[in-house]
C-alpha cells in the first residue's frame, strides 16, 4: 500500500536520509529542504526533489515554519516528517500543518503541547499513578518556597527548565546557599533557549540509570511497547551510547516499567512513535519525560525487534492500524549505538567542524551506519555535532560489544576530531562490559584521563587504513594513463 505520493522531510543530515530510505522502500517520492550551508549535503542529492529553505542559521531555515509549509504545498507534498530536533516537538508546527491540510508525521499537536511541559506532564502522570520523582508541583515563583521544598525532599536537588530538553538549563544544587543562584541562572537560560523561563525542582539521584521504552500507538486505540533501551552514558546530559535491551532488566522490572510506559501513552492520548523516559535507582523507577518524536536511538530498537519504526510512523500518520500486537513482538539479541560526533573529547567535547579528508564507514555482519557525510564534505558549524550513528547487533551483549569494537577499528574519519576514540575506550572498559553504567559514568570511570592512548591508537589505525585511498588513486591514475596511451596508438 502506498500511504502518500510525496513526503517532505523537514530536517537534514543522517535523519533526513533515514526517512528517505523508508520512503523509497514504500515507493513514496521525497522532498528535501536545505539551507545555504547544506546546498551540497548528501540528503539534498539523495532526495527526489530539493528546495532551498533559507540562510544557514536554523531560525532562517530549518525552523522557518512558514517557508517549509509553503514549499510543501507548492511541490505537492501531502505529508511532512520532522525527524528529530528542530521542529519535531514543536506543537505550533504540528498545528500549522493540520491547519494547512498537510499531514504531520507524529502525534497530535495537543499531545505534543501537553507532554512538552515537564511540570504539566508530571502532574498528569502523578494523577495516573505513574511513579514520579518528588519535587515542586509547579514552576518556581518564590525562592523561599523553593528552599522549603528542597529541604523537605533533601539535597542534592536538580533545577530543570519545564519547556526544555537536551540538558539545557539543568543545574545540580548540593546545598541551600547555592539554590537561589541556580534557579535564576536556569530561568535565564530557559528563557533564552525556549522562550519560557519556567523552572522547577526535583530530587536529584546520585547514580541513576536512564532507561526508556519505545511506544507505538495508532489512531484506533491500539498501542504496543517495543521494549527498553539503556541511555545512561552521557555527556552534558546528552546521550553518547545507547543499548537495547538494558543490561539490568529482569522480566518483572520490564513488565512493570512497560505497563507504566503504556499508561503514559494512554493518559496522553498518544499516537505515532514516542519514547517514555525513566530514571532508575536502587530498584525504583521514576517517570522523567516523554519524547514525542522519533528518537536518535530508534536504530537499536529496530535491530532487536525487526520493526521499521519510520515505516510505522508513516503508516500511522496515514490512518492505518498497527499490523501487529504485543504478543507478536519479542527481543532478538542485543544492539548498541555509538553517536559519532564531530567534537574533541579531550577538549571538553568542543565541536570540531571542518572538511573530511578521508572517510570510510565500517561494514560486515550486524553493522549499521546512519550517516549524512562523505569524503570531501565540509561539516558546517551551524548545527548539532552528531555526524553519524554506528550500530552493532549480535546474539548476546558481549558479542555485540566485540562487534562494535571491530567496527570502530574499521571506521576512518580524517580531517576532523570525533568521538570514535572515546567509544573504543568505553567498549574496552571493564565496568561497561559488566553493565555497570549510570548517568555519571564518564566522570566516575575517569575514561577521559586514559583517552589519549586510545586516541593515538585510533589515529594510527585510521592513517594505516587510509593508505589504501592513496594506493587506489595511484592505480586509477596509472590505469587512466595506460588507457590514454592505448587510444592514442589506435588512432
Amino acid at each position: 500500500m502506498k500511504f502518500f505520493e510525496k513526503l517532505l522531510i523537514a530536517n537534514r543530515g543522517e535523519i533526513a536520509i533515514r526517512v528517505m530510505r523508508a520512503c523509497r522502500e514504500l515507493d513514496i517520492d521525497t522532498v528535501a529542504i536545505f539551507s545555504d550551508a547544506d546546498k551540497n549535503a548528501l540528503h539534498v542529492r539523495y532526495a527526489d526533489e530539493a528546495f532551498h529553505v533559507g540562510e544557514a542559521h536554523p531560525s532562517k531555515s530549518y525552523l522557518n515554519m512558514e517557508r517549509i509549509i509553503d514549499i510543501a504545498k507548492k511541490c505537492g507534498a501531502e505529508a511532512i516528517h520532522p525527524g528529530y530536533g528542530f521542529l519535531a516537538e514543536n506543537y505550533r508546527f504540528a498545528k500549522f500543518c493540520l491547519d494547512e491540510g498537510v499531514t504531520f508525521v507524529g502525534p497530535q499537536w495537543k499531545t505534543i503541547k501537553a507532554m512538552g511541559s515537564k511540570i504539566g506532564s508530571k502532574q498528569m502522570m502523578r494523577s495516573a499513578g505513574v511513579p514520579v520523582l518528588p519535587g515542586t508541583d509547579s514552576g518556581i515563583t518564590d525562592i523561599d518556597e523553593a528552599k522549603k521544598v528542597a529541604a523537605e525532599i533533601g539535597y542534592p536537588v536538580i533545577v530543570k527548565a519545564s519547556a526544555g530538553g537536551g540538558g539545557i538549563g539543568m543545574q545540580i544544587v548540593n546545598d541551600e546557599k547555592s539554590l537561589e543562584e541556580a534557579v535564576t541562572g536556569s530561568q535565564r537560560i530557559a528563557k533564552s533557549a525556549f522562550g519560557d523561563a519556567t523552572v522547577f525542582i526535583e530530587k536529584y539521584l546520585i547514580k541513576p540509570r536512564h532507561i526508556e521504552f519505545q511506544i507505538l500507538a495508532d489512531e484506533h486505540g491500539n498501542a504496543v511497547h517495543l521494549y527498553d533501551r539503556e541511555c545512561s552514558i552521557q555527556r552534558r546530559h546528552q546521550k553518547l551510547i545507547e543499548e537495547a535491551p538494558s543490561p539490568i532488566m529482569t522480566d518483572e522490572l520490564r513488565e512493570r516499567m512497560a505497563e507504566s510506559a503504556l499508561k503514559v501513552s494512554e493518559v496522553s492520548n498518544y499516537t505515532n512513535a514516542g519514547s517514555v523516559e525513566f530514571l532508575y535507582s536502587q530498584g525504583n523507577y521514576y517517570f522523567m519525560e516523554m519524547n514525542t518524536r522519533l528518537q536518535v536511538e530508534h536504530t537499536i530498537t529496530e535491530f532487536i525487534t525487526g520493526v521499521d519504526l519510520v515505516k510505522q510512523q508513516i503508516a500511522i500518520a496515514a490512518g492505518e492500524s498497527l499490523s501487529f500486537e504485543q504478543k507478536d513482538l519479542s527481543i532478538r539479541g542485543h544492539a548498541i549505538e555509538c553517536r559519532i560526533n564531530a567534537e574533541d573529547p579531550l577538549n571538553n567535547f568542543a565541536a570540531d567542524p571542518g572538511k573530511i579528508l578521508r572517510y570510510r564507514s565500517p561494514g560486515g555482519p550486524g553493522i549499521r551506519v546512519d550517516s549524512g557525510i562523505h569524503m570531501g564534505y565540509t561539516i558546517p558549524p551551524n548545527y548539532d555535532s552528531m555526524i553519524a550513528k554506528l550500530c552493532a547487533w549480535d546474539s548476546t551483549r558481549l558479542d555485540a560489544i566485540r562487534r562494535m569494537r571491530r567496527a570502530i577499528t574499521e571506521y576512518i574519519v580524517l580531517g576532523i576530531k570525533t568521538t570514535l576514540p572515546l567509544h573504543y575506550a568505553i567498549m574496552n572498559n571493564q565496568q561497561f562490559i559488566e553493565g555497570n553504567t549510570h548517568t555519571h559514568f564518564l566522570q566516575e570511570e575517569h575514561i577521559l584521563k586514559t583517552l589519549e592512548r586510545y586516541k593515538r591508537d585510533e589515529e594510527t589505525r585510521m592513517q594505516t587504513l587510509a593508505g589504501s585511498f592513496d594506493q587506489g588513486k595511484k592505480v586509477a591514475a596509472i590505469t587512466a594513463a595506460v588507457n590514454t596511451y592505448i587510444q592514442q596508438k589506435k588512432s
